[in-house]
């Protein structure tokens, strides 16, 4: 197959570019990445020479570009991972969510259309759901649960995932969709939680944690995303939604305080803050479908997952470094030049 992914110099669309072009080699893998803020190739070093795969730089909402990429490639296969997607960002700059993350979707859309892409796969988050309350852990995001968002960011997502339905039952395009819980795991942006607490936790900085903590997330290892995306697109049903999850549910709090307890760190470096406005209580998805259906059970349990990923940041030091520095956005001009 030759598969498109967007987004692919970012957090979750590196790793699954990583995992397809080692795990394919006889898949051609292209890249297709605009290089805003979050993306970034240093995640993509393992694989950047590789024969099965190439880079692409470009931005999903140009209708002109994205045609004359499809005109020249014939994908049989389109894995939208891109978009803009922190909640804080959405909450300041509503605007570039909606013009990434559904105007870009509907451009996808209209080019897997009009090329015949065989399978078009959306990759959405559960946070499309809204959330769930805290004094009740007996219930959990089906497929079936009605979308309530709460931030700009979560309504784009919301958004995007209904025009993928419209465009399957409209014009026939076979479409899946898949929502996940939060994920982490090496190359995450170090803006999010888990990688910003580790990083601020090594150079004994203080560690902001919103409202007292209690927030909670079920958390997904980005590993087990990618071998689940990779099973939806090769097995999942025309049409379906697959929700994803770990059933690793976790406070805000508890994660912190098990990242010091790994680094040795103490819990004095917490500093609450102002809670998020709008900030969802709960998130909890039964993956139950994708369990039955697809034969999907996840590799890690936050236990191991979260010791892994601490392991890989000491590891990695120069990655996030580089990040923090602003040095990883020089890369693509060493890697490629001016001229692409």
């Amino acid at each position: 197959m030759k598969i498109l992914v967007t987004g692919g110099a970012g957090f979750i669309g590196s790793n699954f570019v990583n995992y397809m072009v080692k795990t394919y080699p006889n898949d051609m893998i292209i890249n297709l990445d605009a290089l805003t803020y979050a993306g970034n190739l240093e995640s993509l070093k393992e694989v950047e020479n590789e024969a099965n795969y190439r880079f692409v730089k470009g931005d999903i909402a140009d209708a002109d570009f994205i045609n004359q990429l499809f005109d020249e490639e014939q994908f049989d296969a389109v894995i939208n991972f891109a978009a803009e997607s922190h909640v804080d960002r959405s909450i300041k700059d509503p605007q570039i969510f909606i013009k990434t993350n559904i105007l870009g979707t509907q451009v996808l859309l209209d080019a897997s259309k009009k090329h015949g892409v065989k399978r078009y796969h959306q990759v959405s988050t559960d946070e499309v759901y809204g959330d769930l309350p805290l004094d009740r852990p007996d219930l959990f995001f089906t497929e079936e649960t009605p979308l309530h968002t709460s931030s700009p960011y979560s309504a784009s997502k919301a958004g995007a995932d209904l025009l993928v339905l419209a465009y399957h039952r409209t014009f026939k395009l076979p479409v899946t969709i898949s929502r996940c819980s939060n994920n982490y795991g090496p190359y995450h942006f170090p803006e999010k939680l888990i990688p910003l607490i580790i990083s601020r936790a090594l150079n004994d900085q203080p560690l902001p944690v919103y409202g007292k903590g209690d927030n909670v997330r079920d958390w997904l290892h980005v590993y087990d995303h990618c071998v689940a995306i990779d099973l939806i697109l090769r097995n999942g049903r025309v049409g379906e939604v697959y929700n994803i999850g770990g059933h690793n549910e976790r406070t805000n709090l508890d994660v912190v305080k098990t990242i010091l307890k790994e680094l040795h760190k103490p819990e004095s470096l917490i500093t609450y803050v102002t809670d998020r406005a709008g900030h969802d209580l709960r998130y909890a998805i039964d993956p139950t479908k994708m369990e039955q259906e697809l034969g999907w059970k996840p590799l890690y349990n936050f236990d191991t997952g979260i010791k892994q990923t601490i392991k890989w940041y000491l590891e990695n030091k120069s990655w996030w470094e580089n990040i923090l520095s602003g040095e990883y956005q020089s890369y693509f001009k060493k890697q490629y030049g001016e001229e692409v």
